[in-house]
């Protein structure tokens, strides 16, 4: 038998079996070694025995016996151990008839937890990676991303998370917390911020896989349609993103062919659903915004007056630096690079982006397409000594190199050029 149905299958149920176990025995730490014994187990047998008719009741069933062994193997805990025993009800932990997965969902994204524990906790407890991949996914070494699971679910224990959905008063906020997260993920995977790809599918494909299942338990919700119909779009153009030898192809010089039609006419449908039935919010002006890009045939066929409308009703519901200098790029597409760079001047003392390399690249971009040309030059190498993708890095450099090329002319390159050309995603 293949593996990938038997990996499917686990990382489906694996969240499942946590859930129960949690919710029956509340220990955040017991529950998920005996889950991960659990996998591991049905990673051995499945493949020669076959699937069992009840996946998850089958990994609740071993996880929960793993997890009794494991506490009465300890002498030194007996005391601890016995009183536990007679604490919970006797018999086999029971699979819920709801998915309690949701539930688990607002515990890994529990408040008192940083963003970086949230995602490490949630990829490892509802995603199913292990601890050696997140922490590959995020270039640290695998003892600190042990280290920081290990605080994230001690902190959970102390601050005494129940299981249990939040009150109701408190839902809206929590689930926006765990979308956060999830968009989190899916941007780490779409624009790796370091290393040597430009993307990294393990963390989109999580992200949107995750996201998903949020949809189905919530498919109602207005946000959670419109952050999956976000990942879907962007997704939809990874194929294009990168030419045959790994360097950034940005948006304006993308073969568009090559985008996935599946996924751009599932993202429309569910952004146009969600946004005549929900209140307005910014993970649906986000996929619309995705959307407008994804309807043009070239990319000289964006429509930009709908995308900086789209941008203006963004930063009026949501204001923050990065939906400025995403603005400031539609504004200089309609009103022309000057009237960009007027706006990305209003970011130069937001402590909380003006250092950072893609306000500088875009700076350069305006300053190229203004004919600035000296400016630019300079600007594209600052942008590519900050940068830490090595993939941006490359290609900021050969915009400057670009400039500085003997046989560069300013009017021609202007007039012949589509201007996305030197803006990376």
């Amino acid at each position: 038998m293949s593996s990938a149905p038997v990996e499917g299958l686990l990382r489906e149920a694996a969240p499942r079996a946590l859930a129960a176990l949690i919710r029956r025995h509340g220990r955040f730490d017991a529950c998920e070694d005996a889950v991960q014994e659990a996998l591991l187990a049905a990673n051995l047998q499945w493949p020669e025995r076959g699937i069992p008719d009840d996946p998850a009741g089958w990994l609740i069933t071993v996880a929960s016996r793993r997890l009794t062994d494991q506490l009465r193997s300890n002498e030194s805990r007996r005391r601890r151990e016995d009183a536990f025993a007679f604490s919970v009800p006797r018999g086999d932990v029971e699979v819920a008839d709801e998915d309690d997965t949701l539930t688990l969902l607002l515990m890994c994204c529990h408040p008192e937890l940083t963003p970086a524990s949230q995602t490490a906790l949630t990829l490892r407890a509802v995603g199913g990676l292990t601890t050696a991949e997140i922490a590959r996914a995020f270039l640290v070494p695998e003892p600190t991303m042990a280290q920081r699971i290990s605080r994230a679910k001690q902190r959970v224990q102390r601050a005494g998370a129940r299981f249990e959905p939040p009150p109701p008063s408190d839902a809206q906020a929590r689930l926006a917390v765990v979308l956060h997260v999830l968009y989190l993920v899916f941007n780490e995977g779409y624009a790796a911020t370091s290393g040597t790809e430009v993307t990294r599918v393990e963390l989109t494909a999580e992200a949107i896989r995750l996201t998903r299942l949020v949809h189905d338990l919530r498919p109602d919700d207005g946000e959670v349609a419109g952050l999956l119909a976000l990942m879907l779009l962007n997704d939809s153009r990874r194929r294009a993103r990168t030419g045959p030898d790994g360097t950034l192809v940005p948006l304006a010089k993308q073969d568009r062919s090559r985008w996935d039609l599946g996924l751009i006419e599932e993202g429309i449908e569910l952004v146009t659903v969600a946004l005549k039935g929900s209140p307005l919010g910014p993970y649906q002006l986000q996929a619309a915004i995705a959307a407008v890009h994804a309807e043009a045939p070239e990319a000289m066929d964006t429509d930009w007056a709908q995308i900086t409308a789209l941008y203006e009703v963004l930063e009026r519901l949501s204001p923050s630096p990065v939906v400025r200098l995403n603005r400031a790029v539609a504004v200089a597409m309609v009103d022309g690079p000057e009237a960009g760079l007027d706006l990305l001047a209003t970011l130069d003392k937001d402590e909380r982006l003006a250092a950072h390399y893609r306000v500088t690249a875009v700076r350069a971009h305006l300053f190229d397409l203004a004919g600035e040309h000296d400016a630019a030059r300079s600007s594209f190498l600052d942008a590519a000594r900050s940068s830490t993708s090595l993939p941006e890095r490359r290609y900021l450099e050969a915009q400057a190199e670009r400039l500085n090329s003997p046989g560069f002319s300013p009017s021609r390159c202007r007039s012949d050029r589509n201007p996305l050309d030197a803006l990376p995603e």
